[in-house]
């Protein structure tokens, strides 16, 4: 009795993984690949460019009490509410916190990090990011430490029937790499789009043939949204409200379709794994299509940003305007959808039908 007394006692000060019993496993973990739409603060940790954990991100995230923590966003992202509508009691950490330690780890990490893409050089530009290759390199770690804790027996199984792989990558590639006026010139080219397309589908089979070897079964792997239709795209190009930019979309189109012939090709080849569609572009594009009908009042600007018609040049930061009501509008700055925006995205990945999530929603996906 003593003992639980000051155990109680240490884990209210001390407010560590540690204090959390096996029996919290049953809820499962989500570990977490990808960029900035899923980034839960890695990047504060890097020498970059690309950070979120300035004012006014994460004026919404009741978990820090508005406090910027690295999400690019003003509240919580699309893997936060998907951990949440799955039952499970704590956000995936990002893995380069230093409270990333310990029993935490059994309840989840979060690899992903702004400016990373699908290739290792894509987001270049903001000197330092972690791509997929590296991620994964990490998850290698995390995959040890994990058998460490739990022995090697119930640290398989625990990888294996009860995490679900989470992977939210692409869309850099494209905006951050392939596009990029003058760095990605010479590139764009020396390879067609067909080419550049072919080295990110190659890359990304080895990535998930990879995690598949570290004993990930559960995966989810969305694709890449209408990337024409956010603000920066439609600032830079002096679009109307309606319209988008052709070339992104077109792109991502193209990616998408070799992306879904790989993941049937994965799930027919990688014995007793899951793979997950999430077609998160369709998704995406009914939001800014219909706005209206979901409660937004824009799907055009963004609510945090500064420059040009759509607020989309400059990203988010102390000196930008901000939108009175951040609940109206589908874009938080030049890049990112809102906190309004992901809930409805991330419960279409959880409870959605066969238009949107396939084989199986992500609520399926956890209880087989």
């Amino acid at each position: 009795m003593g003992f639980n007394i000051v155990a109680l006692v240490l884990c209210l000060i001390l407010r560590v993984g540690i204090c959390q019993n096996d029996e919290d496993l049953t809820k499962g973990a989500s570990f977490i690949f990808g960029d900035s739409l899923v980034d839960a603060g890695n990047n504060n940790y890097l020498p970059t460019l690309s950070r979120a954990n300035i004012a006014p991100n994460g004026i919404d995230f009741k978990a820090s009490g508005g406090t910027p923590t690295g999400r690019y966003t003003n509240g919580r992202t699309i893997g936060d509410i998907i951990g949440e509508e799955l039952g499970q009691q704590h956000y995936a950490l990002p893995f380069l916190a230093p409270n990333t330690t310990g029993r935490a780890i059994l309840y989840g990490v979060n690899y992903a990090s702004g400016g990373g893409g699908i290739m290792n050089a894509t987001g270049r530009i903001f000197v330092n990011r972690l791509s997929m290759d590296i991620q994964i390199d990490y998850f290698n770690i995390t995959r040890k430490q994990i058998d460490k804790l739990l022995g090697a027996s119930k640290a398989r199984e625990h990888i294996t029937k009860r995490s679900i792989f989470s992977i939210t990558v692409g869309s850099n590639d494209f905006l951050n790499n392939y596009l990029l006026p003058v760095i990605s010139a010479g590139e764009r080219i020396t390879q067609t789009p067909d080419s550049f397309v072919d080295d990110l589908i190659n890359h990304l089979r080895g990535q998930l043939t990879r995690l598949y070897k570290l004993d990930a079964r559960k995966f989810v792997v969305g694709n890449v949204g209408p990337i024409g239709c956010i603000p920066y795209q439609k600032t830079i190009n002096q679009l109307s409200e309606s319209e988008c930019v052709a070339l992104p979309n077109k792109l991502a189109l193209q990616y998408n379709a070799r992306l879904k012939d790989l993941l049937q090709e994965l799930n027919e080849n990688l014995k007793g794994a899951t793979i997950v569609h999430a077609n998160v572009h369709d998704l995406v594009m009914e939001l800014i299509t219909n706005y209206a009908k979901y409660g937004f009042t824009s799907s055009s600007k963004a609510c945090c940003g500064n420059g040009g018609q759509f607020a989309g040049i400059i990203p988010c930061g102390p000196t930008s305007s901000m939108c009175s009501d951040r609940n109206k509008h589908v874009f938080w700055d030049p890049y990112h959808p809102s906190e309004a925006a992901n809930l409805i995205l991330a419960k279409q990945l959880v409870d959605g039908g066969p238009k949107y999530m396939n084989p199986m929603n992500l609520r399926r996906l956890r209880d087989i």
